[in-house]
């Protein structure tokens, strides 16, 4: 009785005692069969400003330590939620170092500049369609508890109806990323890309996935299926397109990585951002008593979070178990295809306890994951090189290596005083994003 072996491959930042192993200890490449050029998909899985931010640096990472490859011309890109904008990003030629200066460093120009505090502005229309419905649904409500003797349960369920969709606005999503699509050589439209993009959301009637960018589907703006694939329940209203409402991409899967591997790729590239913070092991206490601020090296218990941060870990265990399922079924059903996943070290607290609408921490947490990606594909090396030599892809040993390579500049260290004066600003800063966003709104526009 014969046995696959299975082809894939998770990659994840390994434990700081780990050691990297050698290069010689890897087994002798195997050619591809067949004389045909490797077909290379990506898959980039959602997980909010914070999901951005890793894959911006862990992309870096690989589009640097990678030869043979080129990240804005593969074959197939797969993006959900968060990952939609990466994903249509890359599909336009746009680099990965041009999406950190845009995004984390906000260093370009400003049309290239996506700030994440525009996605916290209050959905004030959603806000005053549903306000006048209250009166009449108020009433409705007072008539079944006092006439009709219903309960008080009962009567509040007719308020529901009033109450908004979503919390904060996403129409700056379509605007602002349909303006970076116009600029020369990118385009907002999926037929008039080089390659094959799919954008993934959810029909919410009917629940169902709707691959943004297939054929029947092309004909929507790609800036468009970006909003209506990172369109969170609850968070973010529906998005309407059809006649149809749309929302996040990640309610029917994780990864949607199917959509390319059924076109038969040689080689699958998944990152997820999102997964469960594990701060039980023995070795959290020394990752992180080293280069953490005294205030973080104790991380409290889940619980002590409230619930935000039960929320939070439910929320991102429910995907990563999703998605270990369906990397599971991958290779059962595309044994032939080699599947590499990356994602984060479960016990990072760097991610756990990041804030991401702060200009400080998000070039900190790009450069953290931009680091600790090299660090995974070193200590990987040799399981690493053997799988992507299949394809005419190699490990630049030089650039993993040196010690010195950043993705972002180091700032001057700053005096005690100076880091408070900074932090005070940056919390300042960040209230007033939460305070003032229609006027922040009209003052970017």
């Amino acid at each position: 009785m014969s046995t696959k072996k299975p082809r894939s491959l998770r990659l994840v930042t390994p434990p700081a005692n780990e050691r990297a192993l050698p290069p010689s200890r890897a087994a002798a490449p195997q050619p591809k069969r067949g004389a045909h050029k490797p077909r290379v998909a990506l898959a980039l899985a959602g997980g909010g400003p914070l999901g951005a931010i890793y894959e911006i640096g862990a992309l870096c990472a690989l589009d640097e330590s990678l030869e043979g490859i080129d990240l804005t011309q593969l074959d197939h890109y797969v993006g959900v939620s968060a990952g939609g904008f990466l994903a249509a990003a890359l599909a336009n030629g746009m680099t990965p170092r041009e999406l950190c200066d845009g995004f984390i460093e906000n260093s370009d120009e400003s049309a290239e500049v996506f700030d994440p505090s525009w996605l916290t502005v209050p959905a004030w229309g959603e806000f005053a369609r549903r306000s006048i419905m209250m009166p009449g649904l108020v009433a409705s409500a007072l008539w079944r508890l006092l006439v009709e003797r219903r309960s008080l349960i009962s009567a509040l369920e007719k308020l529901g109806p009033g109450l908004p969709t979503g919390v904060f606005a996403n129409d700056d999503v379509d605007r602002r990323l349909a303006a970076l699509f116009a600029r020369a050589g990118r385009t907002n439209d999926f037929r008039q890309l080089k390659t094959q993009l799919t954008l993934v959301a959810t029909n919410l009637d009917s629940g169902e996935a709707a691959p943004f960018g297939r054929p029947g589907w092309d004909h929507v703006p790609i800036s468009k299926a970006v909003q209506a694939s990172s369109a969170l329940p609850g968070l973010f209203p529906p998005v309407e397109i059809d006649a149809h409402y749309y929302v996040d991409g990640a309610l029917k899967k994780t990864m949607h990585a199917s959509v390319a591997l059924d076109e038969g790729m040689d080689l699958m590239l998944c990152m997820n951002p999102l997964v469960p913070f594990d701060a039980t092991l023995p070795e959290i206490t020394q990752v992180m008593q080293r280069g953490l601020p005294p205030e973080k090296r104790r991380i409290p218990r889940i619980v002590d979070g409230g619930l935000p941060a039960v929320l939070s870990q439910t929320f991102r265990s429910i995907i990563h178990s999703r998605m270990e399922l369906g990397i599971k079924g991958y290779e059962r059903a595309y044994p032939d295809t080699d599947i590499i996943l990356f994602e984060p070290d479960h016990r990072d607290p760097e991610l756990y306890l990041a804030n991401t609408f702060s200009y400080a921490q998000r070039r900190h947490l790009a450069e953290h994951a931009y680091q600790q990606t090299r660090a995974m594909l070193r200590s990987r090396r040799a399981a690493f090189s053997a799988r992507l030599a299949r394809h005419g892809i190699t490990l630049n040993n030089d650039v993993l290596d040196d010690p010195k390579r950043r993705l972002v500049v180091p700032t001057k260290p700053r005096s005690r005083i100076g880091q408070a004066i900074v932090s005070l600003q940056e919390t300042m800063e960040d209230l007033g994003d939460m305070v003032t966003p229609k006027a922040r709104r009209h003052g970017a526009a």
